[in-house]
């Protein structure tokens, strides 16, 4: 873990300036700069008092620092023209008042896209496409500058999903610019509706394509500023050597890796026979004792072997509980009444145990100086009077 860790001195001074010569100092940790992170939907009702959640808030926030929100273009604007621009602003900021940072997802994805774009006119989606993009990043900026750009390309030309016989609009325009176009496309919109957002390209293809992707994009001049790498585990956990595999091989392009979605079940392992993890329907998953213990095994397998490459910069655990979860899997950290599973807990001894900082009280030396050391990330000293110091491990 010594990529994570370091220290840092700070001078304290009195209210005339005077170095705060030996006196005890309280000093806490209050965020990892390793992005520690869960998707934030469960909670978006309760952050616009729609429903009280407030223990299910308590839990979240007890474990996580990073937010990911849904920008589904198909549940974001169902009705051209009103999209949920005030309730995501108000669930960004609820987050970002209790110090979490947010991200959203995703900008430019073929699926799970506004119904009413492939009835447009073709000449016309990428115009709504770019007016998409440059909206929610331009209404967002500040509190949500991380992005997934654009989502799954590696697939996205070849896409069909046409229920109503309609050309999937997104997947027809990826045909016609190519990846390459589609992603430039995603990024440099957002980029100009916020120069400072860190943008990233995302998909669950791990294999030699989605590598090509970026290598193309990268060499066309596209900056991506990270890369997503989705690690759904409905049908078993990966293992250590199969993830270090993929992380060393995205790692050859010299950018932070973040793993987007990780998820691990607590239940009855899908099928390794299913390709689409959609396909897979089922009256009932539920979670059981003996898959519990395997989750929470798995999950401390998961995270310390992640968090200890030194290109990854973000995990983000794809939901905190069974009720609502992705395929109906029992892949929450709670069960769908609320109780914590054993994964919660052996998470979070990880998190904010063995990887945290706790209160700690520290003595200045002669010159008012004091000493800290742990994970990467922020701090806070309390000094005798009361007020504080804000810090920071980089």
């Amino acid at each position: 873990m010594s990529a994570r860790t370091g220290s840092a001195e700070v001078a304290l001074v009195d209210a005339d300036g005077a170095p705060l010569a030996h006196r005890d100092v309280a000093v806490e940790q209050t965020r990892h700069a390793f992005a520690f992170g869960n998707i934030g939907f469960e909670l978006v009702p309760h952050a616009n008092g729609e429903a009280d959640l407030s223990q299910l808030a308590a839990d979240w926030l007890a474990l996580f620092d990073t937010a990911t929100l849904p920008f589904y273009w198909g549940g974001f604007e169902p009705e051209r023209g009103r999209p949920d621009t005030a309730r995501l602003r108000t669930a960004a900021r609820w987050f970002a008042e209790r110090g979490v940072r947010v991200k959203g997802h995703p900008l430019v994805w073929h699926t799970v896209k506004a119904a009413w774009l492939d009835r447009e006119p073709a000449e016309d989606v990428e115009r709504i496409i770019r007016a998409r993009v440059t909206r929610e990043v331009t209404d967002f900026a500040g509190l949500v500058d991380t992005w997934d750009a654009i989502n799954e390309v590696a697939i996205m030309p070849d896409f069909v999903n046409e229920p109503d016989g309609i050309p999937n609009a997104v997947s027809r325009l990826a045909r016609e610019l190519g990846r390459t176009g589609i992603v430039r496309l995603a990024f440099e919109t957002a980029r100009a509706a916020n120069p400072d957002a860190t943008l990233l390209i995302n998909d669950f293809d791990l294999s030699a394509r989605y590598e090509r992707v970026i290598e193309d994009a990268l060499e066309a001049g596209v900056r991506i500023d990270a890369i997503g790498l989705q690690t759904h585990m409905h049908q078993g956990f990966r293992g250590e050597e199969q993830l270090l595999e993929v992380a060393d091989r995205f790692a050859r392009f010299g950018l932070p890796l973040h793993f987007t979605e990780s998820s691990v079940v607590s239940g009855d392992i899908m099928p390794a026979h299913i390709e689409d993890l959609n396909d897979y329907v089922v009256d009932s998953w539920p979670s059981t004792p003996e898959g519990e213990a395997r989750q929470a095994d798995e999950i401390e397998r998961l995270y310390r072997t992640l968090a200890g490459h030194p290109a990854v910069e973000a995990i983000t655990y794809w939901g905190i509980t069974d009720e609502g979860a992705w395929l109906g899997a029992p892949i929450g950290l709670l069960r769908a009444d609320g109780t914590r599973k054993p994964a919660y807990d052996r998470l979070h001894a990880l998190i904010r145990g063995e990887w945290w900082l706790p209160p700690t009280t520290m003595r200045t030396d002669a010159e008012g100086r004091v000493r800290i050391e742990g994970w990467k990330g922020d701090y806070r000293i309390t000094l005798p009077d009361g007020s504080a110091v804000d810090a920071a491990i980089a």
